[in-house]
């Protein structure tokens, strides 16, 4: 069904025909003070027994604490899971569902990043679909509906409170794979700004840049529509705009709130459009070195921006705009060089390393990245075909 004439897209430009888009998202509970919300939030979608998936640095802050009370105030029983490290781990998800089965527990709720988020959706697929998590990379291969879930982020980044995916560590293999599917989706995202005061600076800054990779790609994905280029759009704004002052302002309200705004709003867009190359590659670093995710897209992302535009500019003069770069009169090919460099800078600003090598990446290593970069679901949607060579290419200029 196409859209009816005349349509306009987020760029402000009349919109060419289009397919009827579907669009994923949960129940939002947004603002500050929200966690008070988290119990009658479990106890809407048929919680007894919450099953709470979190981390040992969320525990030490106190927001645990927080959380599992307000649980128990409206009469439920949570058991709390924590053994879990970043990046999740295919044996660690495994652990997590022996340890729900045999507590019997219902309802899983997360309270941390992205690596909580992602271990508690795969704890949700075995519990109703069995066999090993590694199983089901790729697109809807979760055959059965899963248990009930309501995440509650703790970093303004990941997107995965409100996606269709999830991301585990292949031990074995040493790469990351990707679950997409639209069981992932959460019944509730229970947003927090208060969480996101307690990240350490280099977590604020690797979500931060996620979450800036989530709008761009999804703006520019094969796969993008109006509905997603307005979030990710908009996104895009409070990203460069705010992610600064919550590194030198880290306890203002503020920019706090713009940045958890951000981060739903880009996590909205790149669940229903997808993404690209640069989250293709990231997830090959991440695989091999166990490195922050969202350091390695703010190395990326202007190298890959860079590359798509040489074939396809026109798509980045909106998100250069967006990005507070004039953009009037400017050539397309200028606009998406001004963009790449406005990344690099904020980057810098936030105190991102400029190349992999200082993550750990030595030029023996990018013929296997740029292999494994190739099975990746992300790269479907990347606006600009890329072949191993090329793909070797970036990783090589990002080095």
């Amino acid at each position: 069904m196409p859209l009816s004439d005349g349509a306009v897209t987020a760029g402000g430009t009349e919109a060419s025909p289009v397919q009827l888009a579907k669009f994923h998202a949960p129940e939002v509970v947004f603002g500050t003070g929200s966690l008070a919300e988290l119990g009658h939030c479990a106890l809407r979608v048929g919680g007894r027994r919450p099953f709470l998936v979190t981390d040992p640095g969320l525990i030490e802050a106190g927001w645990v604490d927080e959380a599992v009370g307000h649980l128990r105030q409206v009469g439920l029983r949570p058991v709390v899971w924590h053994e879990l490290t970043p990046n999740p781990k295919d044996h660690e998800v495994e652990a997590g569902f022996q340890r729900y089965a045999e507590s019997g527990s219902d309802v899983i709720v997360a309270l941390g990043g992205g690596s909580c988020i992602d271990a508690a959706k795969g704890v949700a697929i075995l519990a109703s679909n069995g066999g090993r998590i590694l199983d089901f990379e790729g697109v809807d291969l979760v055959g059965l509906p899963i248990p009930p879930t309501v995440m509650v982020p703790s970093t303004s980044g990941t997107g995965a409170d409100v996606s269709q995916f999830a991301v585990i560590t292949d031990t074995a293999e040493q790469v990351k794979i990707t679950i997409i599917s639209r069981t992932l989706v959460p019944e509730i995202s229970l947003i927090d700004p208060r969480l996101l005061t307690t990240m350490p600076d280099w977590l604020n800054a690797a979500t931060g840049l996620d979450a800036l990779t989530h709008a761009i790609e999804s703006f520019v994905s094969r796969a993008h529509n109006p509905l997603t280029d307005t979030l990710a759009l908009h996104a895009v704004q409070l990203i460069t705009g705010h992610l600064r002052g919550t590194q030198t302002r880290p306890k203002e309200v503020s920019p706090r709130l713009a940045m958890a705004q951000g981060s739903l709003e880009a996590g909205m867009a790149f669940t229903n459009a997808i993404l690209g190359a640069t989250h293709a590659m990231s997830h090959q670093v991440g695989g091999l070195l166990d490195a922050p995710h969202g350091v390695v897209n703010g190395v990326l992302l202007p190298h890959v921006i860079r590359f798509n535009a040489a074939a396809l500019p026109d798509r980045f003069v909106a998100l250069a705009s967006a990005a507070g770069l004039a953009t009037d009169g400017v050539p397309p090919e200028e606009a998406a060089l001004a963009l790449a460099e406005r990344v690099r800078t904020l980057a810098d600003d936030v105190g991102v390393p400029k190349g992999l090598a200082s993550l750990g990446v030595a030029e023996a290593d990018l013929p296997r990245l740029a292999r494994t970069t190739l099975k990746d679901a992300c790269l479907a949607t990347n606006p600009r075909d890329a072949g191993a060579q090329d793909i070797e290419a970036l990783f090589r200029a990002a080095l």
